[in-house]
């Protein structure tokens, strides 16, 4: 199982870059940022650091949208640090909730989305692509190569990571939910034809690791992660407003804890703390994140890389950022890569 961290690119920027090298020192393969231009700086300046202080990991945003950037620059963005470092990124993209929203704007169609991944794709290794209508090439990569992973929760998203995406992001760690959209995911990839094992599957969620199991130590670490429920909850609140309560095609697993949601203020976004995920309850914390001794990680991510998990992006937006990422290099990896 490879290993991710996920970061806010939050100044100074030197921070950022130091925790993906201490990562990289740790065993993680992976370097993730948020994208959203308002709510903090931007991304792709930070991966060319992190990538010139580093050997192994790749970078990419978790994720960007179709919408904030037009397609070519995105493409020759990537292109431009996979001719510097080495064929090192990867595209997490998906509709856009924060990055949208807080400037104003709604996320992203998925018909949008699916064109976008075809497009970005293909122009940032170097072949021809139509955009807005007009045949475009970019000449100078050579070589290129960018891997495309699709982040969704909803049925027809779901459908389209299967068709289009060489990855599938899912961000949140409940296990049944887990299989649920990875069967979904796969089963799309063999109605379009291609084979569901390319698919690389990625679960991101907030790890905290605790020195014991007691109730003050996890209540501690509920409430360091209690945000993500949050997060997860905006996307959420569209599939319960597009397919109702009680639907058929989305679990309640997914959607029942949403009812008491009153709104979200995006200043607090991905933080500690943030007083709009008052609503979440401390099982939806367990089920959707990793807490407790090292031991725990290591149970629960063994049991996703049953069900197929080829990767975990551990979001570290909490107050034991350094600690967690050396204890999963001390112990949680080297458990989980036996």
């Amino acid at each position: 199982m490879d290993f991710g961290l996920v970061l806010q690119t939050d100044p100074p920027a030197s921070q950022v870059v130091s925790l993906m090298k201490r990562a990289e020192r740790n065993g993680f393969r992976y370097g993730w940022t948020f994208d959203s231009a308002v709510l903090w700086q931007e991304p792709f300046v930070i991966y060319s650091q992190i990538l010139a202080n580093t050997q192994r990991m790749h970078v990419g945003p978790m994720v960007t949208n179709p919408g904030t950037r037009t397609w070519e620059v995105t493409a020759s963005t990537f292109a431009t640090l996979n001719d510097m470092y080495g064929n090192r990124t990867v595209c997490g993209i998906g509709r856009g909730d924060s990055a949208m929203r807080v400037a104003g704007r709604a996320p992203n169609t998925l018909a949008r989305l699916g064109e976008a991944i075809d497009v970005i794709r293909d122009l940032a290794e170097g072949r021809e692509a139509e955009v807005d209508g007009k045949p475009l090439r970019i000449p100078w990569i050579r070589d290129g190569k960018l891997p495309v992973w699709m982040a969704a929760y909803g049925p027809k998203a779901l459908a389209l990571a299967g068709q289009k995406a060489d990855g599938f992001i899912l961000q949140l760690a409940d296990l049944y939910l887990t299989e649920w959209m990875v069967k979904a995911v796969r089963r799309a990839a063999v109605e379009a034809g291609r084979d569901p094992d390319s698919i690389t599957i990625c679960v991101a969620a907030p790890a905290y690791v605790t020195a014991d199991d007691s109730p003050q130590a996890l209540a501690h670490a509920r409430d360091q992660c209690r945000w993500f429920g949050g997060m997860v909850g905006n996307h959420v609140a569209d599939l319960v407003s597009r397919y109702g309560e009680h639907s058929s095609v989305v679990p309640e697993e997914l959607t029942e804890y949403v009812k008491s949601r009153q709104g979200y203020d995006y200043s607090h976004h991905g933080r500690a703390g943030n007083p709009s995920t008052d609503f979440v309850p401390d099982e939806i914390v367990d089920r959707f994140c990793l807490l407790g001794p090292a031991g725990a990680h290591i149970e629960k991510l063994r049991a996703l890389r049953g069900l197929g998990v080829d990767q975990f992006a551990l979001y570290d937006m909490h107050d034991a950022r350094e600690a967690t990422v050396d204890s999963y290099g001390s112990d949680v990896i080297p458990a989980l890569n036996d």
